[in-house]
Protein backbone atom coordinates (compact mmCIF):
# COMPACT_ATOMS: atom_id res chain seq x y z
CA UNK A 1 0.00 0.00 0.00
CA UNK A 2 2.65 2.37 0.40
CA UNK A 3 4.78 1.49 -2.61
CA UNK A 4 1.50 2.11 -4.72
CA UNK A 5 1.06 5.39 -2.78
CA UNK A 6 4.30 6.47 -3.14
CA UNK A 7 4.31 5.49 -7.15
CA UNK A 8 0.94 7.62 -7.17
CA UNK A 9 3.02 10.62 -6.01
CA UNK A 10 5.26 10.43 -8.72
CA UNK A 11 3.00 9.87 -11.60
CA UNK A 12 1.99 13.37 -11.05
CA UNK A 13 5.05 15.19 -12.24
CA UNK A 14 5.97 14.28 -15.61
CA UNK A 15 9.25 12.64 -16.63
CA UNK A 16 9.35 10.95 -12.42
CA UNK A 17 7.93 7.98 -13.59
CA UNK A 18 10.23 7.61 -16.68
CA UNK A 19 13.24 8.73 -14.84
CA UNK A 20 12.15 5.83 -12.05
CA UNK A 21 11.73 2.89 -14.19
CA UNK A 22 14.63 3.08 -16.19
CA UNK A 23 16.45 1.70 -13.56
CA UNK A 24 17.15 -1.87 -14.44
CA UNK A 25 16.33 -3.58 -11.76
CA UNK A 26 12.50 -1.57 -11.56
CA UNK A 27 12.38 -2.85 -15.10
CA UNK A 28 12.42 -6.29 -14.29
CA UNK A 29 9.44 -5.98 -11.40
CA UNK A 30 7.56 -3.03 -13.36
CA UNK A 31 7.78 -3.15 -17.44
CA UNK A 32 7.66 0.14 -18.66
CA UNK A 33 4.65 -0.15 -21.47
CA UNK A 34 2.62 -1.03 -18.45
CA UNK A 35 3.32 1.63 -16.05
CA UNK A 36 3.62 4.79 -18.64
CA UNK A 37 0.75 6.58 -17.21
CA UNK A 38 -0.90 6.61 -13.89
CA UNK A 39 -4.02 5.50 -15.47
CA UNK A 40 -1.98 2.01 -15.60
CA UNK A 41 -1.65 2.30 -11.92
CA UNK A 42 -5.04 2.01 -11.23
CA UNK A 43 -6.22 -0.73 -13.89
CA UNK A 44 -4.02 -3.39 -11.69
CA UNK A 45 -6.26 -5.44 -9.04
CA UNK A 46 -7.43 -4.29 -6.40
CA UNK A 47 -5.17 -5.81 -3.50
CA UNK A 48 -7.52 -8.08 -0.78
CA UNK A 49 -8.05 -6.81 1.92
CA UNK A 50 -6.17 -8.65 4.90
CA UNK A 51 -9.33 -8.40 7.24
CA UNK A 52 -11.55 -10.10 4.66
CA UNK A 53 -9.41 -13.20 5.86
CA UNK A 54 -10.27 -13.09 9.50
CA UNK A 55 -13.24 -15.00 10.80
CA UNK A 56 -15.92 -12.74 10.59
CA UNK A 57 -18.58 -14.36 12.97
CA UNK A 58 -16.01 -15.15 15.88
CA UNK A 59 -14.52 -11.80 16.12
CA UNK A 60 -17.63 -9.86 14.91
CA UNK A 61 -16.98 -7.07 17.62
CA UNK A 62 -13.66 -6.72 17.08
CA UNK A 63 -13.62 -6.43 13.69
CA UNK A 64 -16.37 -3.74 13.75
CA UNK A 65 -14.44 -1.79 16.22
CA UNK A 66 -11.74 -1.53 13.84
CA UNK A 67 -12.66 -0.82 10.72
CA UNK A 68 -15.69 1.61 12.05
CA UNK A 69 -13.02 3.76 13.79
CA UNK A 70 -11.16 6.48 11.50
CA UNK A 71 -8.42 7.25 14.74
CA UNK A 72 -7.77 5.68 17.41
CA UNK A 73 -10.58 5.79 20.23
CA UNK A 74 -8.81 2.93 22.36
CA UNK A 75 -9.61 3.73 26.12
CA UNK A 76 -8.72 0.92 29.03
CA UNK A 77 -12.41 -0.55 28.85
CA UNK A 78 -12.01 -0.71 24.96
CA UNK A 79 -9.16 -2.81 25.40
CA UNK A 80 -10.29 -4.75 28.02
CA UNK A 81 -13.15 -5.88 25.89
CA UNK A 82 -10.56 -6.75 22.51
CA UNK A 83 -8.62 -8.75 25.17
CA UNK A 84 -11.79 -10.83 26.20
CA UNK A 85 -12.65 -11.27 22.52
CA UNK A 86 -9.50 -12.22 21.49
CA UNK A 87 -7.94 -14.50 24.40
CA UNK A 88 -11.25 -15.01 26.44
CA UNK A 89 -11.44 -13.17 29.84
CA UNK A 90 -8.92 -13.75 32.49
CA UNK A 91 -7.71 -16.18 34.36
CA UNK A 92 -8.54 -15.02 38.45
CA UNK A 93 -5.61 -15.91 40.71
CA UNK A 94 -5.93 -18.81 42.21
CA UNK A 95 -4.72 -19.84 45.66
CA UNK A 96 -2.17 -23.00 45.56
CA UNK A 97 -3.65 -26.39 46.56
CA UNK A 98 -3.12 -26.99 49.70
CA UNK A 99 -1.07 -29.64 50.40
CA UNK A 100 -1.88 -32.93 53.02
CA UNK A 101 -2.10 -32.23 56.81
CA UNK A 102 0.78 -31.52 58.45
CA UNK A 103 1.54 -34.24 61.41
CA UNK A 104 3.77 -33.53 64.25
CA UNK A 105 6.89 -35.65 64.58
CA UNK A 106 6.72 -35.73 68.77
CA UNK A 107 2.93 -36.61 68.34
CA UNK A 108 1.58 -36.85 72.30
CA UNK A 109 -2.43 -37.81 72.88
CA UNK A 110 -4.56 -34.65 74.33
CA UNK A 111 -6.22 -36.90 76.73
CA UNK A 112 -3.60 -38.06 79.10
CA UNK A 113 -4.19 -42.51 78.61
CA UNK A 114 -2.27 -43.33 81.90
CA UNK A 115 -3.75 -40.86 84.16
CA UNK A 116 -6.18 -41.87 86.64
CA UNK A 117 -8.71 -39.98 88.30
CA UNK A 118 -9.66 -40.90 91.56
CA UNK A 119 -13.55 -41.91 92.89
CA UNK A 120 -13.79 -39.77 95.35
CA UNK A 121 -12.05 -36.24 95.81
CA UNK A 122 -12.46 -34.53 99.83
CA UNK A 123 -10.79 -30.96 98.68
CA UNK A 124 -13.14 -30.86 94.84
CA UNK A 125 -15.32 -27.92 96.19
CA UNK A 126 -11.83 -26.06 96.53
CA UNK A 127 -10.43 -24.79 93.52
CA UNK A 128 -6.48 -25.12 92.78
CA UNK A 129 -4.58 -22.25 92.53
CA UNK A 130 -1.05 -23.25 91.95
CA UNK A 131 1.58 -20.32 91.43
CA UNK A 132 3.45 -19.76 88.66
CA UNK A 133 7.17 -20.61 89.07
CA UNK A 134 10.14 -19.11 87.15
CA UNK A 135 12.06 -22.37 85.46
CA UNK A 136 13.74 -22.31 82.13
CA UNK A 137 10.92 -24.11 80.34
CA UNK A 138 9.11 -21.64 77.65
CA UNK A 139 5.16 -20.59 78.36
CA UNK A 140 2.84 -20.78 75.81
CA UNK A 141 2.71 -17.09 75.15
CA UNK A 142 5.98 -17.29 74.54
CA UNK A 143 5.78 -20.08 72.08
CA UNK A 144 2.75 -18.75 70.03
CA UNK A 145 4.46 -15.22 70.09
CA UNK A 146 7.70 -16.02 68.48
CA UNK A 147 6.10 -18.66 65.95
CA UNK A 148 3.31 -15.85 64.77
CA UNK A 149 2.80 -16.36 61.26
CA UNK A 150 4.21 -13.60 58.88
CA UNK A 151 0.67 -12.16 57.71
CA UNK A 152 -0.27 -11.66 61.57
CA UNK A 153 3.28 -9.97 62.50
CA UNK A 154 2.84 -7.70 59.19
CA UNK A 155 -0.93 -6.56 60.84
CA UNK A 156 0.54 -6.35 64.09
CA UNK A 157 2.98 -4.27 63.24
CA UNK A 158 0.77 -2.20 61.20
CA UNK A 159 -1.90 -1.91 64.09
CA UNK A 160 1.20 -0.91 66.25
CA UNK A 161 2.72 2.11 63.93
CA UNK A 162 -0.86 3.20 63.10
CA UNK A 163 -1.39 3.72 67.34
CA UNK A 164 2.04 5.43 67.79
CA UNK A 165 1.36 8.06 65.07
CA UNK A 166 -2.20 8.78 66.69
CA UNK A 167 -0.87 8.72 70.12
CA UNK A 168 3.19 9.29 69.86
CA UNK A 169 5.66 6.92 71.46
CA UNK A 170 4.50 7.40 75.43
CA UNK A 171 1.17 7.48 74.92
CA UNK A 172 0.80 4.42 73.21
CA UNK A 173 3.01 2.85 75.85
CA UNK A 174 0.53 4.49 78.08
CA UNK A 175 -1.97 2.56 76.42
CA UNK A 176 -0.53 -0.66 76.47
CA UNK A 177 0.01 -0.34 80.12
CA UNK A 178 -3.87 0.80 80.95
CA UNK A 179 -4.74 -2.19 79.05
CA UNK A 180 -2.91 -5.20 81.15
CA UNK A 181 -4.07 -3.15 84.02
CA UNK A 182 -7.80 -3.39 82.80
CA UNK A 183 -6.66 -7.12 82.28
CA UNK A 184 -5.73 -8.27 85.34
CA UNK A 185 -8.65 -6.03 87.27
CA UNK A 186 -10.98 -7.95 85.00
CA UNK A 187 -9.77 -11.53 85.86
CA UNK A 188 -9.17 -10.45 89.80
CA UNK A 189 -13.39 -9.30 89.74
CA UNK A 190 -13.92 -12.44 88.18
CA UNK A 191 -12.06 -14.51 90.20
CA UNK A 192 -13.75 -13.06 93.46
CA UNK A 193 -17.29 -13.13 91.87
CA UNK A 194 -17.18 -17.20 90.69
CA UNK A 195 -15.61 -18.39 94.67
CA UNK A 196 -18.69 -16.19 96.28
CA UNK A 197 -20.99 -17.37 93.43
CA UNK A 198 -22.49 -13.84 93.76
CA UNK A 199 -22.79 -10.94 91.46
CA UNK A 200 -20.35 -7.91 91.25
CA UNK A 201 -20.14 -5.82 94.04
CA UNK A 202 -21.11 -2.69 94.40
CA UNK A 203 -17.61 -0.83 93.89
CA UNK A 204 -16.76 -3.62 91.14
CA UNK A 205 -19.88 -2.29 89.05
CA UNK A 206 -18.76 1.68 89.60
CA UNK A 207 -15.41 1.01 88.89
CA UNK A 208 -14.86 2.60 85.23
CA UNK A 209 -12.19 0.80 84.12
CA UNK A 210 -13.95 -2.89 84.18
CA UNK A 211 -17.01 -2.56 84.75
CA UNK A 212 -18.29 -2.78 81.23
CA UNK A 213 -16.80 -5.88 80.91
CA UNK A 214 -18.42 -7.16 83.94
CA UNK A 215 -21.57 -6.32 82.63
CA UNK A 216 -21.07 -7.83 79.70
CA UNK A 217 -19.90 -11.50 80.75
CA UNK A 218 -22.71 -11.81 83.30
CA UNK A 219 -25.11 -13.77 80.96
CA UNK A 220 -22.38 -16.33 80.67
CA UNK A 221 -21.50 -16.24 84.36
CA UNK A 222 -24.95 -17.89 85.11
CA UNK A 223 -23.75 -21.09 83.10
CA UNK A 224 -20.53 -22.08 84.62
CA UNK A 225 -20.18 -24.22 87.60
CA UNK A 226 -17.87 -26.69 90.02
CA UNK A 227 -15.08 -24.31 89.42
CA UNK A 228 -12.35 -26.57 89.69
CA UNK A 229 -9.06 -24.31 89.38
CA UNK A 230 -8.43 -20.48 89.02
CA UNK A 231 -5.12 -18.31 87.83
CA UNK A 232 -3.46 -21.62 88.76
CA UNK A 233 -0.20 -22.66 86.69
CA UNK A 234 -0.01 -26.29 84.33
CA UNK A 235 2.58 -27.77 82.78
CA UNK A 236 3.27 -30.44 80.42
CA UNK A 237 5.58 -32.76 81.81
CA UNK A 238 6.34 -34.83 78.40
CA UNK A 239 6.58 -31.58 76.04
CA UNK A 240 8.18 -29.46 78.71
CA UNK A 241 6.22 -26.22 78.53
CA UNK A 242 3.72 -24.49 80.89
CA UNK A 243 1.31 -21.75 81.10
CA UNK A 244 -1.37 -19.94 83.51
CA UNK A 245 -5.17 -21.02 83.36
CA UNK A 246 -7.72 -18.56 84.34
CA UNK A 247 -10.24 -20.68 85.22
CA UNK A 248 -11.34 -24.57 84.93
CA UNK A 249 -15.07 -25.14 85.26
CA UNK A 250 -18.30 -26.61 83.95
CA UNK A 251 -19.81 -24.80 81.55
CA UNK A 252 -23.57 -25.38 80.67
CA UNK A 253 -22.61 -29.11 82.33
CA UNK A 254 -19.23 -29.60 80.63
CA UNK A 255 -15.99 -28.94 81.98
CA UNK A 256 -14.03 -26.67 80.13
CA UNK A 257 -10.36 -24.64 80.18
CA UNK A 258 -12.36 -20.79 79.96
CA UNK A 259 -10.27 -17.95 78.89
CA UNK A 260 -11.51 -15.15 79.96
CA UNK A 261 -10.46 -11.89 76.98
CA UNK A 262 -11.26 -8.17 76.64
CA UNK A 263 -11.69 -6.59 73.86
CA UNK A 264 -12.82 -3.05 72.36
CA UNK A 265 -14.08 -4.64 68.65
CA UNK A 266 -16.82 -7.23 68.54
CA UNK A 267 -15.67 -11.40 68.14
CA UNK A 268 -18.33 -13.00 66.96
CA UNK A 269 -16.47 -15.99 65.40
CA UNK A 270 -13.71 -18.43 66.77
CA UNK A 271 -11.28 -17.37 63.81
CA UNK A 272 -11.47 -13.80 65.49
CA UNK A 273 -9.54 -14.58 68.25
CA UNK A 274 -6.79 -15.76 66.51
CA UNK A 275 -4.29 -17.61 68.37
CA UNK A 276 -6.31 -17.93 71.51
CA UNK A 277 -8.24 -21.96 70.39
CA UNK A 278 -4.17 -23.07 70.65
CA UNK A 279 -3.82 -21.64 74.09
CA UNK A 280 -6.55 -23.38 75.32
CA UNK A 281 -5.58 -26.59 73.49
CA UNK A 282 -2.39 -26.07 75.05
CA UNK A 283 -3.47 -25.44 78.41
CA UNK A 284 -6.25 -28.52 78.08
CA UNK A 285 -3.05 -30.99 77.06
CA UNK A 286 -0.79 -29.38 79.64
CA UNK A 287 -3.44 -30.11 82.62
CA UNK A 288 -4.54 -33.85 81.48
CA UNK A 289 -0.38 -34.11 81.60
CA UNK A 290 0.11 -32.71 85.11
CA UNK A 291 0.20 -34.74 88.41
CA UNK A 292 -0.96 -31.91 89.99
CA UNK A 293 -4.88 -31.89 88.70
CA UNK A 294 -6.61 -35.26 89.46
CA UNK A 295 -9.24 -34.75 86.56
CA UNK A 296 -8.93 -34.29 82.78
CA UNK A 297 -10.19 -31.91 80.41
CA UNK A 298 -11.40 -32.42 76.31
CA UNK A 299 -13.15 -29.04 76.08
CA UNK A 300 -12.92 -25.22 75.84
CA UNK A 301 -14.24 -21.71 76.44
CA UNK A 302 -13.07 -18.42 75.24
CA UNK A 303 -15.25 -15.22 76.62
CA UNK A 304 -15.11 -12.49 74.69
CA UNK A 305 -15.90 -9.12 77.02
CA UNK A 306 -16.73 -5.64 75.59
CA UNK A 307 -15.70 -2.41 77.34
CA UNK A 308 -18.99 -0.76 76.15
CA UNK A 309 -21.17 -3.77 78.37
CA UNK A 310 -22.46 -5.34 74.81
CA UNK A 311 -23.00 -8.98 75.60
CA UNK A 312 -19.57 -11.30 75.55
CA UNK A 313 -19.27 -13.57 72.69
CA UNK A 314 -18.94 -17.26 74.25
CA UNK A 315 -16.92 -19.43 71.76
CA UNK A 316 -16.84 -23.39 72.75
CA UNK A 317 -15.16 -25.61 71.80
CA UNK A 318 -16.17 -29.49 71.80
CA UNK A 319 -13.66 -32.06 72.04
CA UNK A 320 -12.89 -32.64 68.16
CA UNK A 321 -12.68 -28.90 68.19
CA UNK A 322 -9.64 -29.41 71.15
CA UNK A 323 -8.00 -31.80 69.21
CA UNK A 324 -7.43 -30.15 65.87
CA UNK A 325 -5.98 -27.06 67.82
CA UNK A 326 -3.90 -29.37 69.33
CA UNK A 327 -2.10 -30.94 66.50
CA UNK A 328 -1.90 -27.32 64.79
CA UNK A 329 -0.67 -26.35 68.70
CA UNK A 330 2.29 -29.21 68.36
CA UNK A 331 3.42 -27.99 64.87
CA UNK A 332 3.68 -25.01 66.41
CA UNK A 333 5.81 -25.91 69.39
CA UNK A 334 8.13 -27.71 67.26
CA UNK A 335 8.70 -24.92 65.46
CA UNK A 336 9.59 -23.27 68.51
CA UNK A 337 12.17 -25.73 69.41
CA UNK A 338 13.85 -26.30 66.35
CA UNK A 339 14.31 -22.39 66.12
CA UNK A 340 15.63 -22.75 69.84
Amino acid sequence: LVRMKFLQLLSRKPGKLEMLFRIPFCQKQFPYMCLATSACLYSKKKKVNSYEQVDQEKYKNLVYSVTSYKTSAQTPETIFEEDNLLYGPPNKHRPPVKAGTKTPKNWVPLINPNKRIPLLNSDSNLPIKIALQKTKMPSVTRILQQTISPQQAFYLERWKEKMILELGKDGFEEYTKNLFLQGELFHAALESIVLSEEMATKEQREDAVISGYLSSVQHVLKDISEVKALESAVQHETLQYLGLVDCVAKYRGRLCVIDWKTSEKPKPSLRNTFDNPLQVAAYIGAINHDANYDFQVSCGLIVVAYKNGSPAHPHFMDPGLCSQYWNKWLLRLEEYMDRN
